[in-house]
């Protein structure tokens, strides 16, 4: 027999999905015949699976060792080798991290073999004993707000299911503040706000803007605001600050590159000759987008430590290459 006692992560949902989880080779007929005949039980009691847990309700599995090895896939955490970049910490709490992803890590991975961003956040919890290898059965912790793999910067992550929630919520309605740094090509001598159309390309992972809705396109708003003016190998440029209203893939990128001013180094939507002086002189090989702050609203309940909180990460150094 084995007993199960659901935990905060596992609360709110239903006897049956969470039993998918633990037994997830298992067909959902051989589910609801042992709690038919009462050889899984909630709370000592006889279930029909539909029931909505709480904290700290008792599930008992009256199975052999071997039947829930059958049923079970086996759980392998990807070993971290020491090449991968590890993010900063910027902020901690008990629902919630906020990451300082490095460029060239994944926030999530695209391949199986893949070594991302949830990877290392999984592997940070389990060492630190915030997290069991049993709990990672019914519970993954997961990023919510994620970069390109060549974009660095501030990352929202949930440690449990309350905090990846709330998170999502923030995200979902906009009311989380997302602000970018970057150096553009072109002259930007006054703030503007810039709405438009975006539309992706599955098969070649990049994306088109248009000033008018399109078939399939999703709409896009970008804020930005010039820090300073720069003239680099005879381009003149501008460092910017970037608010991110709407969040869709490579929106900043692309967005910027349609109003004429493509981003550092960018090697999708960039200029060659940009990107030529990037490569050359700062050994910069993809765009130079970094996460630099978050500004949270007003909160309660889950995310109360961070109502009203602004938290930066540090520009990577090759902007200070590029300023200096």
């Amino acid at each position: 027999m084995k007993i199960l006692t659901v935990n905060e992560n596992e609360a709110g949902q239903r006897l049956d999905k969470l039993l998918a989880k633990y037994l997830d080779k298992a067909p959902k007929s051989f589910l609801y015949k042992m709690l038919r005949k009462k050889n899984i039980t909630l709370n000592q009691k006889k279930a029909a699976g539909s029931e909505k847990l709480r904290v700290g309700d008792e599930i008992r599995l009256f199975l052999s060792e071997e039947t829930m090895e059958n049923f079970s896939s086996p759980r392998k955490e990807a070993s971290l080798s020491g090449s991968i970049p590890k993010p900063e910490i910027i902020y901690e709490d008990s629902h919630v991290l906020l990451l300082n992803k490095p460029a060239g890590l994944l926030s999530q991975k695209a391949r199986p073999e893949d070594i991302s961003l949830v990877e290392q956040l999984t592997s940070y919890l389990l060492e630190s004993g915030q997290l069991r290898p049993e709990d990672l059965k019914s519970f993954r912790p997961g990023v919510c707000s994620r970069l390109d793999r060549n974009t660095s910067g501030l990352v929202a992550a949930g440690k449990t299911l309350a905090g990846l929630q709330a998170l999502n919520h923030l995200i979902r309605t906009r009311s989380l503040g997302k602000y970018y740094r970057t150096v553009a090509l072109g002259t930007i001598k006054e703030s503007r706000r810039v709405e438009g159309w975006l539309r992706k390309n599955e098969k070649t992972n990049q994306v088109s803007v248009y000033p008018t809705e399109q078939k399939d396109s999703l709409y896009i708003c970008t804020e930005y605001i010039p820090l300073q003016s720069l003239v680099l190998k005879g381009l003149p440029c501008t460092f910017l600050e970037i608010r991110l209203v709407t969040g869709r893939s490579h929106q900043i990128r692309a967005h910027l590159a349609s109003l004429g001013h493509p981003l550092l180094g960018d090697p999708k939507y960039g200029n060659p000759k940009f990107n030529q002086y990037a490569a050359k002189d700062l050994g910069l090989h993809f765009q130079l987008l970094h996460a630099f702050r978050l500004e949270f609203p007003q909160l309660s309940g889950t995310l109360k430590e961070l109502s009203g909180r602004k938290f930066t990460a540090p520009l990577p150094s090759v902007f200070d290459k590029i300023l200096n």
